[in-house]
């Protein structure tokens, strides 16, 4: 059973409105009563945990339905909403990389704490890395972690010949911005933000630079902005310094290989395969193509009529991802 802190701890966190310390104190005491024999009970305390959450995320998301959801006029054309129900988990990252979305998600879970202290969570992030190892899908998993709708800017909306419309467009996303809490992605922000000092460029990209970067300067609303590229060799070093957060996405180790591949046939028998010959297979490939090969495995295995994934041809479709041309899909990540 709970100990006393324990009961306190529940209480407070309750009283707070504190959701991820009520549910983290819950699942302790479920953990304590599961040692201690008592598993029918704690499995009942689970599943308790886990309700509320959804529900919890169903509430937030009900809430956060206001006016720029369904965006009409002019900004129906810069942005979509989605309410994506992604989580952490679903993901195969490399490194330290769950651990530093771990800490943004903690910093925005316990905002009014650190508001006590005159302190604000980290509310920007820069995305960098190949194409397809998650960066999108990573966007997706903060809005389903904390509740919130994700708002894709269109860049090809946004941008256009005259300077002036560019930055008109722009301030209406970020007035959108700061009249409703979401999480705002700027993917291929190399786009918007290019470095002003290259050769080739001109004078309207430096003038849409700054004003991008003007606009962020000034923003002071509670939404996260996620920014991501596939190039960060191209992005105006200024761009950096707008962000409290950058976060490099790797090609996946073999962990995150393994990961990804039994996440996505979950459904078929892998006993038998043979993963040092898919290792090597998949050196090199991001999560995404590693996805699409494992997806096309499990379609010739289902055609076939068995249940059991061939290394063979697990092998062999990761090995046809390394065909000319082909760069992955970002949005094809688990």
């Amino acid at each position: 059973m709970a100990t006393n802190d324990q009961l306190k701890a529940l209480i407070k966190s309750h009283a707070d409105g504190d959701d991820p310390q009520f549910y983290s104190v819950a699942m302790q005491v479920a953990a304590k009563a599961a040692r201690a024999g008592q598993e029918r009970f704690s499995q009942e305390l689970r599943d308790m945990v886990d309700d509320l959450r959804r529900k919890t995320v169903q509430s937030a998301r009900i809430a956060s339905v206001v006016p720029v959801s369904q965006p009409r006029g002019e900004l129906a054309s810069l942005l979509t909403v989605t309410y994506p129900d992604a989580r952490l988990s679903d993901l195969a990252l490399v490194g330290d990389v769950s651990d530093r979305l771990q800490h943004v998600l903690l910093e925005q879970r316990r905002r009014g704490d650190l508001a006590r202290h005159g302190l604000t969570p980290v509310r920007r992030l820069l995305l960098v890395g190949p194409p397809g190892t998650g960066k999108t899908s990573t966007a997706r998993v903060i809005a389903g972690e904390l509740g919130l709708p994700l708002f894709a800017i269109r860049l090809d909306t946004i941008i256009t010949k005259f300077m002036g419309e560019t930055a008109a467009k722009l301030r209406m996303i970020f007035d959108a911005l700061a009249e409703t809490k979401g999480v705002y992605l700027f993917d291929e922000v190399d786009a918007l933000a290019g470095d002003r000092m290259a050769g080739n460029d001109v004078g309207e990209v430096r003038r849409i630079l700054n004003s991008f970067l003007q606009f962020l300067e000034e923003d002071t609303s509670d939404s996260v902005i996620v920014a991501a590229t596939n190039h960060p060799e191209l992005l105006d070093r200024a761009i950096f310094r707008r962000f409290e957060v950058v976060v490099p996405f790797p090609l996946p180790d073999e962990d995150a290989v393994r990961t990804v591949i039994k996440n996505r046939l979950a459904n078929f028998r892998l006993s038998n395969l043979g993963w040092k010959r898919i290792m090597g297979a998949a050196r090199g490939l991001s999560h995404a193509e590693i996805t699409v090969a494992a997806e096309n495995a499990a379609k010739r295995t289902v055609l076939a009529g068995a249940e059991q994934i061939r290394t063979d041809d697990l092998v062999a479709a990761l090995e046809d991802r390394r065909g000319p041309g082909f760069h992955g899909d970002e949005n094809t990540q688990p």
